[in-house]
């Protein structure tokens, strides 16, 4: 068993991979916490021991960072849980993919892994939109090719946007609203929000598949918002929460491998 750490800018993703397609179990913890190696190691040997994992069958660790300010904190709690096999993901990773793009060191984590993912899970044109806290559209060829993309603001932006910036609008629930004309304030923007949301990730794919030429583009929802936005896409054909754990689970067992070659 792999575990799996996808550091995003609010949460984290923890997974314990069985394989490259499969978690018997996934935690989320908050990124803007701060904590030691100690508090950390100690958190996440709760939720294994909750779940009833035993430690000594997680043969290594695998992190993909978008927040530089903790990957120190991870090595430490994955060295520590893993006995010392740890692999950080980057654009520098030997992985049988490619960065296309202008600035290849400057792509993501999620979005490599998402890359290899795609390659890997789907073997074709792939657009794959990550809702978390800001929606990403990785355009990724069926040979594993990340051409680039798009960066937006996430559903939650809209939201906490409101509540700040405005006097008398409350912050309320962030969940999909059951009718598109609110007939109080909390509905009205849960209605504003979510489907504005929702018509922009779909624009954005159709814009995509246009200017790419691919319109034959499989489209894959991923990420925290995916269970709950995913329904009400109509451009997304599949709807897989853990993309990024699995890539993640990918590059643990290919960069392994090439350094036990």
């Amino acid at each position: 068993m792999q575990l799996v750490v996808d550091v995003g800018n609010t949460e984290t993703v923890v997974g314990l991979a069985t394989s490259t397609t499969e978690l018997a179990a996934h935690w989320r913890v908050s990124s803007s916490v701060p904590r030691t190696g100690d508090e950390m190691t100690a958190l996440i040997r709760a939720f294994l021991a909750g779940d009833g994992v035993d430690e000594s069958r997680i043969m290594r660790g695998v992190v993909g960072s978008v927040v530089p300010s903790v990957n120190q904190v991870w090595t430490e709690t994955l060295a520590e849980i893993t006995g010392g096999e740890v692999i950080s993901v980057g654009p520098a990773s030997p992985l049988p993919i490619e960065l296309d793009v202008e600035e290849p060191l400057s792509v993501g984590a999620d979005r490599i892994v998402n890359t290899l993912a795609a390659r890997e899970l789907y073997g074709r044109d792939t657009i794959a939109v990550d809702l978390g806290t800001a929606t990403t559209f990785d355009c990724i060829t069926g040979e594993g090719v990340f051409c680039g993309g798009v960066i937006s603001p996430g559903l939650k932006a809209g939201l906490e946007w409101l509540s700040t910036r405005t006097a008398k609008l409350p912050t309320v629930e962030l969940k999909p609203p059951d009718i598109v004309i609110g007939r109080r304030t909390e509905t009205c923007i849960q209605s504003g929000v979510f489907y504005q949301a929702i018509d922009a990730v779909d624009g954005i794919v159709r814009r995509i598949k246009e200017e790419w030429g691919r319109p034959e583009a499989y489209v894959v929802a991923t990420g925290g918002f995916a269970d709950s936005m995913g329904p009400y896409l109509t451009t997304v054909e599949r709807i897989e929460p853990f993309l990024t754990l699995y890539g993640l689970a990918m590059a643990g067992d290919i960069i392994a491998g090439g350094s036990e070659a």
